[in-house]
């Protein structure tokens, strides 16, 4: 009783230090560090900024500050997938506030639970990975969407009117969180396989294809928007007696989608590093300004907002829609893959151990952590959740992994979607301005698959796998329904409709076809590795043969040659590579 009664008051004198001397409060770290332009005729700051641990103590006012600029790097990611998978659905202005406002909050409060890191009861397992790891809306799920509800459309599972005008399918889409609640448990059972296992299943070929064609796939999407908007190409945009009305790809649009694009890479090459980090946020800000100048924005749904909401104010009936359900495991081997490379890329810049079994325990926890999330989310009315790669830059730029930094950017994010006039804010942005930021956040996913592709030996069995598996998807991509007429199945057995309904969706899934192709490929070739770690096709050494034998018309003396020759050319070409290095 004495010992606990002694901690408490130990804790209490700790607050009262925090709340009330300045070292609790400010510290002394140099806050201009992170405000301070990176222009050419400034002076570069050569203090070194102190590293801040997991669990080191932190001001105050530091760990608000890299709180709110860790909830701004991610709040673009956090908003994008609501506000597409709304729009697609033909959600009302209100649903879509609703969407975006829970994406916030849920947001917030499952990114504690990564960041705590939570034993569970009598077993070696852990729920999180107890790192400053935050978790928002997967862009993954935008693919399923925009291949499932046309499907739901076409077959009369979402309603539309007697013109044949697609109407909002608030069922639709608690099909689509339902599937993604029951799917979710296989990350579930995945984060109990070892690292190393899943690594062999699913190596950087695999997983680096599948990212690639889903970042292909979406930035159709947002290049329509960017040029006035995905639901009115060829028409006027963004619809007969908006403000600001005008045809599809007209230059105002196409000049507010370039003002962010511009912005973006204006912050990251002289902004300061707190810009550097939420450079696209900052794009979307400045965007928004001069639409709102210009009077492209519609206030109207915004003064019609309510000043508060919370999580469940809106509900959806949820269902399991089968031709959904293969999509969507293929979506949660791929988060899998993502959460150990972007827990992994944590670790190593939050100075903690990339190998060993707490490592191991920490990329159990996270997975867990990101399959449990993502049912959670779908009870939630949201649809998966996923670990965000882009808060590693954030550490690796303010040198702070510290957990309260986390728990600052989660109260905001929570604090963010309460208030609805801020969700009703980020729906009313005009699709040019939107599209410039939805577009480079979607290459952004199709460029981190060439990243995990680039970390491949890239043998000549790699490259056959990425080109059988590449080859389809990038099909699919370019000429979307041409799997539609293969079945002509027209039936009264829903079952059968609904399977050949999930291979046609399958079929037609550019990420989902190439993911599948490039896991049996690399299950079934075998990786055969020659001296420089590339296998040589056996027809072209056959050649080669063939023109040194005619050479020196002996063929022992011609094989000696052709191996010296090849000798000299490994050394070279080694020593080439290193003056490059050089």
């Amino acid at each position: 009783m004495g010992s606990s009664s002694a901690q408490g008051r130990t804790v209490i004198r700790k607050l009262v230090h925090k709340l009330t001397t300045k070292d609790g409060v400010l510290g002394d770290y140099d806050y201009k560090y992170l405000f301070t332009p990176q222009l050419p005729f400034m002076k570069k700051n050569k203090v070194r900024q102190p590293f801040f641990g997991l669990d080191s103590e932190m001001p105050i006012l530091l760990g608000f500050i890299l709180g709110l600029q860790h909830s701004l790097a991610m709040l673009a990611g956090i908003i994008t997938p609501p506000i597409i998978v709304s729009s697609s659905a033909n959600f009302t202005a209100q649903q879509q506030q609703y969407l975006v406002t829970a994406s916030l909050i849920i947001s917030g409060f499952l990114s504690m639970i990564q960041i705590t890191r939570f034993h569970i009861y009598r077993t070696p397992y852990y729920l999180g990975s107890g790192m400053l790891s935050v978790v928002g809306s997967s862009f993954g799920v935008i693919v399923v969407v925009q291949k499932i509800l046309p499907v739901m459309y076409k077959t009369g599972f979402c309603p539309s009117s007697d013109d044949g005008t697609p109407l909002p399918c608030p069922d639709g889409y608690g099909a689509i969180i339902g599937t993604s609640c029951v799917c979710g448990l296989l990350e579930v059972c995945f984060s109990f396989i070892p690292p190393k296992f899943l690594k062999k299943l699913f190596p950087q070929t695999v997983t680096g294809t599948v990212v690639l064609l889903m970042g292909i796939s979406l930035i159709k999407s947002g290049f329509q928007d960017w040029v006035g908007g995905s639901g009115c190409v060829d028409g006027i945009c963004p619809f007969e007696g908006a403000p600001k009305a005008a045809k599809f790809g007209s230059p105002q649009f196409i000049g507010l989608g370039f003002l962010v694009y511009m912005t973006i890479i204006i912050s990251e090459k002289w902004g300061a590093p707190i810009m550097k980090s939420c450079s696209v946020i900052l794009g979307l800000l400045v965007g928004c300004i001069v639409a709102g100048a210009c009077g492209y924005f519609d206030k109207s749904s915004i003064d019609a907002a309510p000043a508060a909401s919370f999580v469940w104010t809106t509900t959806f009936k949820m269902t399991v829609y089968g031709p959904a359900v293969l999509p969507m495991l293929v979506v949660y081997v791929v988060l899998v893959m993502e959460t150990i490379g972007d827990l992994t890329a944590t670790a190593e810049v939050s100075r903690l151990e990339v190998e060993g079994p707490l490592y191991e325990s920490r990329i159990q926890g996270g997975v867990l952590g990101d399959g449990f999330n993502s049912i959670i989310a779908g009870l939630c009315t949201i649809t998966p959740m996923s670990t965000f790669a882009q808060n590693n830059g954030v550490i690796s730029i303010t040198k702070c992994a510290n957990r309260t930094a986390g728990y600052w950017c989660c109260c905001i994010l929570i604090i963010m979607g309460i208030f609805t006039k801020f969700a009703a804010s980020l729906v009313a942005i005009p699709k040019p301005v939107l599209g410039g930021m939805t577009s480079f956040l979607f290459t952004s996913v199709a460029v981190s698959g060439l990243k995990i592709i680039s970390n491949s030996p890239f043998t000549r069995r790699d490259r056959f796998v990425l080109t059988a598996a590449i080859l389809p998807g990038i099909g699919c991509i370019l000429v979307p329904n041409w799997f539609e007429n293969v079945f002509s199945y027209s039936g009264n057995n829903h079952a059968l409709t609904g399977f050949l309904d999930a291979i046609t969706v399958i079929m037609e899934s550019s990420y989902a076809l190439g993911g599948i192709i490039a896991t049996i490929l690399n299950l079934v070739l075998p990786q055969v590795m020659d001296d420089e770690g590339e296998d040589i096709p056996d027809d072209l050494e056959e050649l080669a043969l063939d023109d040194y034998v005619h050479q020196y018309d002996d063929e022992d003396k011609a094989t000696e040659n052709m191996k010296k020759e090849k000798s000299l050319s490994v050394k070279s070409s080694s020593n080439g590579s290193h003056s490059k290095d050089l």
